[in-house]
C-alpha cells in the first residue's frame, strides 16, 4: 500500500539567523563617499589665494587711481576745507579770499625786503669773522678773549651748525684791505651774548690774529667723480641737490643750505605756484622719484625779484620738518663775503632738467664741470649786455655744448675750495640751452647773503 510522506511546511527563518541589533541614538552610518584626496586640498588652496591675490590686485588699483584722480583734482583745484568747496587753482593766492574766513591765502608763497645790514659774516677764503654796527661798518674779529662758547655763539648766528670750530689768523698774512682795516675783540664776560653786541674795537689785535670760524660740516662729500652735456652724477656726490615738485612733477631744483632750508630762484613761483599744500621736496634720489618728499611750510621771495630782467633771482623754502643728514643728505656751504672767484674758475652743475633744448627732463641726476665767465665778457655787447646786474654771474662755454637747461632751474652752482663745495650760484636764465654766445646766468649767491641770513634769523 502505497503512503504518502508529510512535508514540513517552508521556514522563513535563514539559514545563518544573526543576531537583532536594537538601534542605538545618536549613532548613525558613515555617508559612502569617498576621502579626499591632496589634488583637491591643492585646488582648495589656490582658490583662495586666488581669491585674495585678485582682491589685492583690486585694492591696488583702486588706491592707484584714487592717487592720480587726487593729483589730478590737487592740481586744477584749491579745496577749501572750512566751506567744503573747490575753487579753481589759479583763484588760490591771487590776493582775494575765495574760502571762507580767507583760506585760500594763508598757505601761500610770500615775499621778503631786506632794508637792514645782517650784523655777522665770514670774508674771503680764510672765513675770517666780522661783525657791524650802524656808524661803526664792518670789523674783523681779533682772538683776543675769544672762548669756544663763542665759536658756538657766532656759527649760530650764521646757521646751520655742526661741530663748530675756530682758528687763529695772523694779521700779516691777510688781504690789505682786512690787514688795514678796523678790528674789534670780545668783552670778557658775554660768551652767549651776540657776537656783534659783545664787542668793543680796537685799533690793533693784541694777539696779532683774528678769528676765523668753520661752523659745520657742510659742502663735504666722498669722492667726486644732464645737464645738457653733461653725465651721470651720483646723489651721494653732490647731497645737497633737491628736487621741487609741485602736483608730483619736478618743477625746479634746489640746494639744502641747512637741514631745514632750501636756496632756489624766485621764477619757481611764478603764476599759479603759489600755493604752499602742492608743492614738495624730494631729496637724497639719484633717480627721479615723487615719494617721500618733504613737505613745506615757508616760501619765501626776494621782495625785489624783478621778473622782467630776473633779477634778485633768489627764493627760500624751510621744510615742515629737518631733514636727516646723511651720506645722500648734507647741506652746501654758502660762499663767505669777498670769495673772488678767478674768471675760469671751474664750477660744476647738477640737476634733472633737460638733456637738451625743448628736450626732456632727465630720470637720473645730470653733473657738469664749466669755467666761470668774465663779468665783462658776460655783459659785453656780443654776449648779454646790460641785461647782467650785480646780481648775477655767468658760467659755461661761450662756444656751446654745455649748459644747465629747463628744469635745472633754481638748482646749484658749486665751487669747491679748501676741501668743501660751495654754493655760488643759482640756475637762473639763459638764451636757449647751450647755444653758442649765450652762457648760462646764475643768481649770485654772495650778494644775496644779507638776505638770506635775515630771512633765515627772522623766520627759523
Amino acid at each position: 500500500m502505497w503512503t504518502s510522506a508529510q512535508v514540513p511546511e517552508e521556514s522563513t527563518r535563514p539559514l545563518n539567523p544573526r543576531q537583532a541589533v536594537a538601534p542605538q541614538p545618536g549613532r548613525h552610518r558613515k555617508p559612502m563617499t569617498a576621502p579626499k584626496t591632496q589634488k583637491d586640498k591643492a585646488s582648495k588652496r589656490k582658490k583662495v589665494l586666488l581669491t585674495v591675490l585678485t582682491v589685492v590686485v583690486l585694492l591696488g588699483i583702486l588706491v592707484t587711481a584714487a592717487y592720480f584722480i587726487k593729483q589730478l583734482i590737487d592740481s586744477k583745484y584749491f579745496f577749501c576745507k572750512s566751506s567744503v568747496k573747490f575753487i579753481p587753482i589759479d583763484k588760490a593766492c591771487d590776493g582775494k579770499d575765495d574760502c571762507s574766513g580767507g583760506e585760500d591765502e594763508i598757505t601761500c608763497v610770500a615775499s621778503f625786503t631786506v632794508n637792514t645790514t645782517f650784523p655777522v659774516r665770514l670774508m674771503t677764503a680764510r672765513q675770517v669773522l666780522q661783525v657791524y654796527s650802524y656808524g661803526q661798518g664792518w670789523r674783523s674779529v681779533c682772538s683776543d678773549n675769544w672762548t669756544e662758547r663763542n665759536t658756538n655763539t657766532a656759527c649760530k648766528q650764521l646757521g646751520y651748525t655742526f661741530k663748530p670750530s675756530s682758528t687763529r689768523v695772523p694779521v700779516n698774512t691777510l688781504i690789505s684791505s682786512l690787514k688795514n682795516g678796523r678790528f674789534t675783540a670780545i668783552k670778557p664776560g658775554t660768551s652767549n651774548t651776540p657776537i656783534h653786541q659783545a664787542t668793543i674795537d680796537h685799533n690793533a689785535c693784541k694777539s696779532g690774529s683774528v678769528v676765523s670760524l668753520s661752523c659745520s660740516d657742510c659742502g663735504y662729500v666722498g669722492s667726486q667723480d644732464r645737464i645738457v652735456g653733461g653725465t651721470d652724477a651720483f646723489i651721494e656726490d653732490w647731497p645737497w641737490q633737491v628736487s621741487l615738485q609741485l602736483g608730483g612733477h619736478h618743477t625746479c631744483g634746489g640746494s639744502l643750505v641747512s637741514p631745514r632750508w632750501v636756496v632756489t630762484a624766485a621764477h619757481c613761483f611764478t603764476g599759479s605756484n603759489k600755493e604752499l599744500t602742492r608743492w614738495r621736496v624730494v631729496s637724497g634720489r639719484t633717480y627721479m622719484g615723487t615719494l617721500g618728499g618733504s613737505y613745506v611750510d615757508r616760501i619765501i621771495m626776494n621782495g625785489d625779484y624783478d621778473p622782467a630782467r630776473n633779477d634778485y633771482d633768489i627764493a627760500l623754502m624751510r621744510l615742515s620738518s629737518p631733514i636727516r643728514v646723511g651720506e645722500s643728505r648734507k647741506p652746501v656751504c654758502l660762499p663767505p663775503k669777498a670769495f673772488d672767484l678767478s674768471a675760469s674758475a671751474s664750477m660744476a652743475v647738477t640737476g634733472w632738467g633737460y638733456l637738451e633744448e625743448n628736450g626732456k627732463v632727465s630720470p637720473s641726476l645730470q653733473k657738469a664741470f664749466i669755467p666761470l665767465i668774465d663779468r665783462a665778457k658776460c655783459s659785453s655787447p656780443t654776449v648779454y649786455g646790460s641785461a647782467i646786474t650785480q646780481r648775477m654771474i655767468c658760467a659755461g662755454l661761450l662756444k656751446g655744448g654745455v649748459d644747465a637747461c629747463q628744469g635745472d632751474s633754481g638748482g646749484p652752482l658749486v665751487y669747491f675750495t679748501s676741501s668743501q663745495w660751495h654754493l655760488v650760484g643759482v640756475v637762473s636764465w639763459g638764451v636757449g640751452c647751450a647755444r653758442q654766445g649765450r652762457p648760462g646766468v646764475y643768481c649770485n649767491v654772495e650778494e644775496m647773503l644779507n638776505w638770506i641770513h635775515t630771512v633765515i634769523e627772522k623766520t627759523s
